[in-house]
């Protein structure tokens, strides 16, 4: 290591920093690839028939942590673990902690971006800068641009990635943290969610689903309200059938055309959005297919359609129903002011030309057929990557195919919430440590406390460790999975769809401030915890 060092530090004194960062990932690639070729034997092989290895030496297995004492504490288990695995398991929950309370403070990164980016421009124009070439692009602060960065909330876990690398250097090899990502981890998801968006974004899926839901805005005459009341209700429960990951998708862009377009005030801009993501995290209970929460457990549990529509399905319908009532009697006034707007925009847009991607000429029924099916493909398939990614091959081929039915296919967006599920399932991989003694201990609290952890952690995770623990008594399973999607609103990582419900409503935020989004989320989630409560296993 030493010698790699030395090597370095006088590369960069005669070749200068850019070739030295250049050689520096050319050697940690080659690292990696090295890795991933030594690699062949698990570290930790599966102990019983089905099981999957574990090919990276971290994390420790939780069958592996030496048994605690029967009487044995929270803190007393948690320590011990910490102790047998060196400290890396504090560590890397610090790292964890340190990308939640990013999240937090990434407006402030965004603003100073702005700031740094203005500061830019004055010196630009103090020089008499002047473009000298019809395709030369004006220069960008660096410093702006890194804080923009930082500033983007779908960039957040994905960041933390690299001090999670050192950490997994530090406390053990680079071998085994590229074993971990090449091995251990699960992308599918992540880009599951990123081709889905894509196909649920493209132009005929969303106008057919705009054309569903407008059935139900014509009951209001299509005002502002009634298009907000019938998205709020109709997309969380398409959520059952195309999957929650798309049901946001298309919820999120009509909300975005018909009613965020219209500039509503900020505190019904924030429980549009806490209420958007608590209710797509119940709506997919109807099936046992459609929420990450109840995928995790549906099959080692035999949990079917029939089992989650008797105890979840009518239940999330009531709560959905009654929570966007209360939202919408609430702001009734601010309803009324959007329709007013409405009124003088549409007399404006009579007058001005549509853009391209607003036209509403008629997309062929074939056309529209042959996005369901790769829609639905897609969905079938959500667990089969090869089957998935060779779909969405052919169905970017269709749509070169059919240029005229077509809006330019958004690609940054997807991207930027599959690199932030991406982080999320890296991260979270390594904090079965202290979700599972938390988990066994909740007894009668299991459900608020899946509620609480929810709001910290992927939900599905929170499901994932509840079906490693064997023999839970079925009230307790309940608990965790109607707390789990409870919980699934409150915080940008508390399910896999929110991440792409911001990035698409982002724009109308200064940086979505999660306090006032825990905080619009906070009653809705209040109205799914009393039916999943009262109305119990």
């Amino acid at each position: 290591m030493s010698c790699i060092c030395h090597f370095f530090k006088v590369l960069a004194r005669r070749a200068g920093l850019l070739t030295t960062v250049a050689a520096a990932a050319f050697f940690l690639g080659a690292s990696a690839a090295e890795a991933s070729v030594q690699v062949t034997e698990p570290a930790y092989p599966a102990t019983e028939a089905g099981g999957e290895s574990q090919y990276s030496h971290f994390p420790i297995p939780l069958n592996q942590y030496k048994p605690a004492p029967p009487d044995a504490g929270l803190m007393q288990v948690l320590t011990e673990r910490n102790e047998q695995s060196g400290g890396f398991n504090l560590a890397v929950t610090l790292v964890f902690l340190g990308a939640i309370i990013h999240t937090f403070l990434a407006g402030r990164f965004e603003r100073y971006s702005h700031k740094l980016a203005l500061r830019y421009k004055e010196k630009l124009k103090e020089t008499n800068f002047r473009v000298m070439h019809p395709e030369e692009r004006l220069p960008v602060s660096f410093a702006s641009a890194i804080f923009h960065f930082l500033g983007e909330v779908e960039a957040v876990f994905g960041i933390w990635i690299i001090p999670f690398m050192f950490v997994c250097w530090k406390y053990y090899s680079f071998e085994d943290f590229s074993a971990y990502l090449n091995y251990d981890c699960s992308f599918t998801e992540p880009m599951f969610v990123m081709i889905i968006m894509i196909i649920a974004s493209s132009r005929p899926i969303f106008k057919l689903a705009e054309s569903v839901v407008n059935y139900g805005a014509k009951l209001g005459k299509s005002s502002p309200g009634a298009w907000w009341i019938s998205v709020m209700t109709l997309a969380p429960l398409l959520g059952s059938l195309i999957t929650e990951p798309a049901a946001m998708t298309i919820g999120a862009l009509i909300l975005s055309k018909k009613f965020y377009d219209l500039k509503p005030k900020k505190t019904l801009m924030y429980a549009t959005l806490g209420l958007l993501f608590v209710n797509i995290s119940i709506g997919g209970t109807l099936t046992h297919f459609a929420a990450p929460p109840v995928v995790m457990v549906a099959e080692k549990w035999d949990w079917g359609l029939a089992h989650m529509i008797q105890h979840f399905g009518w239940k999330a319908i009531s709560a959905i129903i009654i929570s966007n009532l209360a939202y919408f009697f609430l702001f009734r006034k601010e309803f009324g002011r959007l329709a007013a707007q409405q009124r003088e925009f549409n007399e404006f847009d009579d007058a001005v030309p549509q853009s391209w991607e607003d036209r509403n000429d008629k997309i062929p029924v074939w056309v529209t057929l042959a996005h369901v099916c790769f829609l639905t493909w897609t969905v079938l398939f959500a667990h089969e990557p090869v089957m998935f990614i060779g779909s969405f091959l052919f169905f970017i081929g269709f749509t070169v195919a059919t240029p005229q039915y077509q809006n330019q296919m958004s690609l940054r967006v997807p991207m930027m919430v599959g690199f932030f599920l991406a982080g999320l399932v890296i991260l979270g991989g390594v904090q079965a440590w202290w979700l599972e003694p938390v988990l066994t201990r909740l007894g009668d609290y299991a459900m608020i406390g899946a509620t609480l952890l929810t709001a910290f952690n992927d939900n599905a995770a929170v499901t994932f460790l509840a079906s490693t623990v064997p023999n839970l008594p079925e009230a307790v399973k309940y608990s965790v999975v109607a707390g789990a999607v409870t919980g699934g609103g409150l915080t940008v990582i508390a399910n896999a769809p929110n991440p792409a419900g911001q990035a698409i409503l982002g724009k109308y935020f200064k940086g979505i401030n999660p306090l006032w989004l825990f905080a619009w989320a906070a009653f809705p989630t209040a109205v799914v915890f009393i039916f999943f409560t009262c109305f119990g296993h």
